[in-house]
This record gives structure tokens, sequence and C-alpha cells, in this order.
């Protein structure tokens, strides 16, 4: 202990150090520059040594956690920063401490009895703030006790699997398991779809693999990485983490808040959620841009300083075909449709102009010869008012308008109001709130192709989006082409802040949790932002709730990828006990077809709690106080931690009065109320479910939804419910309610 504390000092000196220089880079780089100065490379420095301080400062907790001893009597320690002594990582200076993601720092995830990778001893160092307060050893040696199947650390993981929650997701930097190790560090460049059941650490796989991706990958810095989670609540939950790695290059939002200033204020019923997120709706929305392209069968009339000019129907398809043929979305073919239009108009003003010679007084000429060639006389008259004739052929026509005269009368064209107005009605510039407005005002007429059952899922009135909208708004502003980078100054700041402020950001790499909520077009979105098609996917069939989410990974990322992806499974359940695991898979046991894709493997709970999920039988009047009763008992059995009270939305305000609590969820709240929509991706000490019936009741995958509100508990599970048991849980023991004696 007295060696390792002295050694955690050194770091920590280090650490403070490199703080205090970089502060003072930063005070010299702030200082005022002379006036009307700026220095692009001053500005570049800033941000940089900005960045560093951010960085600093986010390792301050847990900042060593790990040591290797080799057989061959090296020793090296492991944190969450790389730091050296007398010298810098390239100056050759002694490496104080190894970055978790270094190739060297492997081991410590995956070396065991049975491949020690030449580890002799694997030590994990508890610490708060910075003194050490535990230390665990490991002896690895070939004839040592476990193997692969073994846990690595089982001391630190079981301590930190089974504390108390705190609102907040942790990192597991220190605690990581081989399989974990092996998927954060997989070497596949295009979409990696990791499956898991409840309590495999997904999540933190996944975030893991982000830090590591943007530590080994460094291309990614230049545009960063975007995390996208199913609501505001699990963005909240897990925004401590990735900071906590050292990593700021990274935006975390949910779909919605992918297109900046829009408000989600409308509930889709279910059969419109899965409407319009089928991949068919980007064909009627591509249908639904090119119907406002007007197609006239007779010619068009317009008026031009006087003049009646006329387009010929030929001239509008040559004019359409030309905008099509650019490959530009709506409103930037729009202008190529104008130039082929306008340059037709032009064309016959000229014409026109040229049919009429005149010479120097005005006075017209007529040709003269038989042919209607120009006279000798008309050649001198032209020749006298300063036209050039050519020589070779004195008698042919002679070009009254230059191409500088020309392009001055196609810029009075396209500025004249008239000619506008007549262009702007063939081919109008659009906005994607109309042009979605106007679908869903009537679908039938819109998208010939919709079922009857379709177009009325699809009718609404206007005003106010809902989720299910915004990847159709997406994809019009893509056919459109409204989307446009934010003007200067906003957005200002470091790289996520822009790239966040920016709906037309590619980012290097995304990370996709929840992923089997997303609909076909939400997957369209996504792709949108990264071409690369760089992505790290995870989720769980089983646990769909979305009627428009997945059902097949290769429906929703074959017609994007091909090939170009790979799917790894985690199979350890590090949260959720047996005693609860056996109870969720129960439930799935009885309604056959609930339990994901076929091939699914349950995960093995690495724990048990000694305690039985319980349910208590209730009136549907007294539900609430009856939870309230049950909250206060389970608040008081944890020494600390968190309690959730799980149930449908109709239910919630109702409990939430009874409860004392807000209808918005805060995690950090010591009981929080939410639906089994907010609750994915989180996990609470002990959870309390409303109600199951209606859960399962409330949508065609309610058993889904269920079954995500069972395994939420690290602990205790309580199940409250009106009238009987639904099916699935008529095992759960029974208890007597609290008062009931």
């Amino acid at each position: 202990m007295a060696h390792e504390q002295a050694h955690l000092t050194e770091l920590y000196a280090v650490v403070d150090a490199m703080r205090a220089e970089v502060a003072q880079r930063i005070a010299a780089l702030s200082a005022p520059a002379e006036e009307d100065e700026h220095d692009a490379d001053r500005d570049a420095e800033l941000a940089w040594n900005r960045r560093q301080a951010a960085r600093l400062k986010s390792v301050e907790r847990g900042l060593c956690f790990g040591r290797l001893d080799t057989e061959d009597g090296a020793s090296v320690h492991i944190g969450r920063t790389g730091l050296f002594r007398d010298g810098d990582e390239d100056g050759g200076g002694a490496t104080l401490l190894l970055d978790w993601r270094a190739p060297a720092a492997r081991p410590f995830y995956t070396a065991t009895a049975m491949a020690p990778q030449g580890v002799r001893r694997r030590r994990r160092i508890s610490t708060r703030d910075r003194t050490v307060v535990d230390l665990d050893d490991e002896l690895l040696t070939a004839s040592g006790a476990g193997g692969e199947a073994g846990l690595t650390g089982e001391a630190a993981l079981l301590a930190a699997v089974t504390a108390g929650r705190s609102g907040r997701m942790r990192d597991i930097v220190a605690t990581l398991q081989s399989e974990q190790d092996r998927i954060i560090r997989s070497e596949q460049t295009g979409v990696l779809v990791v499956e898991g059941g409840p309590g495999t650490g997904k999540t933190a796989v996944a975030l893991h693999r982000a830090a590591y991706l943007l530590y080994s990958r460094r291309h990614l810095l230049a545009r960063g990485v975007l995390v996208v989670g199913p609501s505001r609540v699990f963005i909240d939950y897990i925004g401590q983490v990735l900071p906590g790695l050292g990593e700021d290059a990274v935006v975390a939002a949910t779909i919605p808040e992918l297109r900046p200033g829009l408000v989600v204020e409308r509930v889709d019923p279910p059969r419109a959620r899965v409407v319009k997120g089928a991949a068919a709706m980007a064909g009627r929305l591509a249908a639904a841009v090119a119907a406002r392209v007007v197609r006239p069968t007779e010619a068009v009339e317009l008026e031009f300083e006087g003049q009646a000019l006329r387009l010929d129907p030929v001239d509008l398809r040559r004019a359409r075909r030309a905008a099509r043929r650019s490959g530009l979305p709506h409103n930037r073919a729009r202008l190529v449709f104008q130039r082929e239009l306008v340059g037709a108009l032009a064309d016959r003003i000229v014409a026109a102009l040229e049919a009429v010679v005149v010479d120097e007084s005005g006075r017209a000429l007529d040709g003269g010869d038989a042919d209607g060639g120009l006279s000798p006389a008309d050649v001198r008259a032209l020749e006298a008012a300063g036209f050039v004739v050519d020589p070779d052929d004195p008698g042919g026509p002679v070009s009254m308008i230059d191409e500088a005269d020309a392009a001055a009368l196609r810029g009075s064209l396209l500025a004249d109001a008239a000619v506008g107005d007549a262009l702007d009605a063939l081919w109008p510039e659009l906005e994607p709130p109309a042009v979605l407005e106007a679908l869903l005002a009537d679908p039938a007429g819109t998208c010939p192709d919709l079922t009857a059952d379709e177009a009325a899922a699809l009718r609404r009135g206007p005003g106010g989006w809902s989720a299910a909208d915004v990847p159709l708004l997406d994809e019009l502003a893509a056919l459109i082409g409204s989307d446009a980078p934010p003007a200067a100054g906003e957005g200002a700041g470091g790289l996520a802040e822009r790239a966040a402020a920016d709906p037309t950001w590619v980012f290097g790499h995304v990370v996709v949790d929840e992923a089997q909520e997303l609909s076909e077009m939400a997957w369209r979105m996504l792709m949108r932002r990264c071409p690369s098609r760089s992505m790290t996917v995870v989720g769980d069939l089983a646990q769909t709730g979305d009627p428009a989410g997945a059902a097949s990974w290769d429906r929703v990322l074959g017609p994007h990828l091909e090939q170009r992806w790979e799917l790894v499974r985690l199979s350890v359940n590090y949260r959720t006990p047996t005693e609860i695991m056996d109870a969720a898979e129960d439930l799935l046991a009885a309604h056959p077809g609930a339990d994901g894709a076929p091939g699914r493997v349950r995960s093995r709970s690495v724990r048990s709690a000694g305690t039985d999920p319980w349910r208590v039988r209730t009136s549907a009047a007294e539900l609430p106080d009856r939870v309230a009763e049950l909250v206060a008992a389970e608040a008081a059995a944890l020494d600390e931690g968190r309690v959730a009270v799980i149930a449908p939305a109709a239910l919630v305000p109702a409990l939430a009065a009874a409860l004392a609590v807000p209808a918005e969820p805060d995690p950090e709240r010591t009981v929080v109320l939410l639906t089994p929509e907010l609750a994915k991706g989180l996990e609470f000490d002990a959870v309390l479910i409303a109600d199951p019936a209606a859960v399962l009741a409330g949508s065609a995958r309610g058993v889904n939804d269920l079954y995500v509100a069972m395994t939420r508990a690290t602990h205790r599970l309580g199940i409250v419910h009106p009238g009987p048991p639904p099916a699935g849980l008529a095992g759960v023991p029974e208890r007597e309610p609290i008062g009931a004696r």
C-alpha cells in the first residue's frame, strides 16, 4: 500500500505540473492581441491547450487503477492516460503510467491463468480521491485455477456491480472483462453490431470502444464521434463516461436532437409509427418532392419588358432533364432548371433582335441580295456602324449581340419579377415542413401506393411534430437541399459544439445505443451522417419496444452495408441477479415469439442477490397509494442507491402525485418515475413495476417493454398488479402487502 501510494503521489505531481504549464499557455494565448490582429495558428493552439486542460481535469478521479508485473521482472502501471518522466511519449521518457488503450495494456484485461500472456501478477488498485484504499492481486501461472471462462479481477468487478447506483453511469475501465475488451479493440472498420441481453455491459462497451478508436485512429478527431441514445434521460445518464475517459470530441444526442431547433410535441399511435418508419417512405417522399415540379403540356406564356415570350413544352422537358441529370437536390437543381429556361428565352430574344439589321442611323437593312444575305451596301453600312464583318464571308450573317450582351440579358431575365414568378410556379423552392404537412394532410392523394389502412394511419391535422416525423423531415432536407451549415459565429467553440449545431456535419464514427429501437427511416438518417459507415451498434432484439423498431439486424443494416458489418455477442450479465433474470426469462417463455431473433443465447448472470423478486396484488383504485408505501419500504431497505417505479404512461400522473416526485424523470433522485420506454439503458438498485398487465397491453411489443422493466434492477424487484398476475408472472412469489396484517 505504501509503495503504490508513493507512485500515485508522483503521478498526481506530474499531472499538477502539466496542468500548471497548460494554464500558463492558455493565459498567454488569451492575452489581448494587437489591434485588428487575427492569428489562426494562435487560435488553433489556444483551442488545443484548452482541450488538454479538459483532458487533464477528466483523469483526476481514478487516475491509476492497475499494475502488471511480467515474468521477466518488468512492471507497468495502467491508468486513464499516459504519463512519462523526463520526457514525453515521443521523446523517450520513462513510462510512469500506461494509457489503458495502449496495446501493451491489453493483458490487463485479457490475461488468464490458462493464457497469462507473460503476466505474473495483475494488481487492481482502488483509490478514493488521491489515496490508495485497497489492492487486489491475482497471480497468473500455468498451473493456476480458473481459465478462459473465469472473471478477471473478480473482487473488484463484483464490488463495482453491487455498489449503489449514483444516477449516472460509471466507466468500467478498471474492470473490463476479456470478452468486452475484445470488442472494444476490434479492428472492424465497418459496422460492428454488439448484441447482448440486459446487464451485459453493451453501453459501457460501446462508449469505451469510442474512446479506444479516438485514441488509436487519430483521424477521427477531425470529425468526432456521434453517440445516439433513445432518450434525453439516457443521454444525461451516460454523459460523464467519455469525458471521464478524457474524450471531448463527442456529440451525444437523441434522433430528434440531430435536427437542431426541432421540437417534438406529438405522440403518434403505433400504426402511424410503423408506416412512417418503413423504408418505403423514402420513395414516397421523393415522389412528393418530384410532384411539386409542374409539367405543362402547352406552351407557357410570359412577359419581359413589354415583350411577349413563350416557353414550349420541349424547352421545359429539356430543362427538367438537365436539372435531374445534375444530381443536385431539389432547391439547387431548381437553379439549373431556371438557367436552362432563361438561356432558351435569351436565345429567342437575341434571334429576334438579330433578325432585323439596322445601320448607324437606325434604318433597317433588309439584306438586299437574292438569298437574303448582306449586300455590299449593307456590309459598308455595318462597317461604318462599327461591326466587324467576316472577310471570308462578307455576305454572311453578322452577330449584333456579343457574349457580354447575352450574359447581361440572361441576368436581366433572372432578375425580372414577372419571369421569376413564372419560373417559380414551374419549379418552386420547397421547405421540408411544408412538404410533409401536405403529405400528412392528404396521404392518399400524395402517395397513391398507400393502402387505405396506411393512409388513414398517416392522416392528421396541421401543427406539431412527432419523433417519427423527424427522420422524414431529415429525408426531405436531403432531397430538397434545405440544410446549410451554421452561419459564422453560430456553433462556435469546440468540435462538439460545432457539430451539434450543424445538421450537415459528417462524423468519423457513430455509436448507436438501444439500436433495436430505430426505424428503417431513422437508419437512413444516421447513414447520411456517416458516409464512411464506421459504426458501433449495440442492442438486444428481445428488448425492441418501438413498433417500428428492428426485428432483424440484416433488415435494417443490409440495404446500406451489404456485407460490411459483423455481429458479436456479449454473454455475461454483470448487472441483473440470477433470481431476477430467471423471472424475466419466464416472462419471455410464456409469450412465444417475444425473445428476439432466432439463435438468441440467454446471458449468464455472475451473481445471486439472495433476494427473490416478489409481487403484491391490489385494486386499481388503491394502486398509487400501495406503490407509494412499497417504494418507501424499498428505499428504507437500501443502504444507498436508487429506486425506480416503472409504469405505463397513463399511470404516470397519478403515481407522480402519490410519490410526490416530478413526472419528468431525473435519474439522480432517490426515487425515479419512468415509463418502460424511458427506462431503456438505465439501471437502479431496486425496481417496482406498477400494473404489468397494462404494460403488456400497451403495444404490440408490450412483452418486450415488460422484460425491459424487469431487468433494470441490480438488487431488488417488486411487481404491483391489480387483478390476477399476467401470464409469465404467476411464478413470482406473492407476498402480503404492507399493512395487510
